[in-house]
């Protein structure tokens, strides 16, 4: 017979991961961040501002923060995102104060967003960044997703398989690679890598006061 865990078992603080998923569109990202957020109730996903209007469906707060034009240029000025962007004709923005609060308290966040963005994130916020690119089989097989899951047209999957080979160009500019072959073992991995993460000593803020409680100190 197996003996029962004893209660109340200690906990040591840690501080929070912020985990970067970049890949071309169609290379599985949102899929394997939508299984991570599923499976693991430590992190949750970054909520960004954006000057676009809402779509049908979206919800202010949980899909993005809705603002005008004026007030993201205030706060670009003011040093409130982490990163920022203009895509096309809207502004996008990571706030800053909302991640360092989760981090603080132990909780880790997860990002979808590109080369650029992540750039952003290592010049701001270096020593929380842990980043993975995830890469397709082969570009038949990137072009057979984005087919497959039929939300574009002919020409914008076109305009995605032309962009995709500028992205995939800064592969080496991220601290893990996943060749996304069978999404579950991609998601496996991912999650091993945020848990290896997440035991680093830097991150572990309350281990030495443990360390010196077990040492009768």
């Amino acid at each position: 017979m197996t003996a029962s865990p004893p209660a109340n078992l200690p906990t040591v603080p840690r501080r929070g991961v912020m985990l970067v998923l970049s890949s071309p569109s169609g290379a599985g990202k949102s899929t394997i961040a939508k299984a991570l957020l599923a499976r693991d109730p430590d992190i949750s996903m970054s909520v960004s501002c954006t000057t676009r209007p809402p779509r049908p469906g979206e919800v202010d707060g949980k899909d993005y923060h809705f603002i005008d034009v004026e007030r993201f240029q205030a706060m670009v000025a003011a040093g409130e995102f982490l990163e920022h962007a203009r895509v096309f004709d809207n502004f996008y923005g990571t706030p800053r104060g909302a991640v360092e609060a989760a981090l603080g308290s132990g909780r880790d966040v997860l990002f979808d967003i590109d080369w650029q963005g992540t750039q952003q994130l290592g010049q701001n916020a270096r020593a929380d960044l842990v980043t993975v690119f995830i890469l397709p089989p082969s570009l038949a097989e990137l072009e057979r997703r984005l087919r497959t899951r039929a939300q574009d047209t002919d020409e914008v999957v076109k305009k995605r398989m032309a962009k995709a080979g500028d992205e995939m160009s800064h592969w080496f500019e991220y601290e893990y690679i996943l060749l996304n072959t069978e999404v579950d073992r991609s998601i496996a991995r991912v999650q091993a890598i945020l848990d290896a993460e997440r035991l680093k000593r830097d991150r572990q803020v309350g281990m030495a006061g443990f360390v010196n409680h077990l040492r009768g100190q």
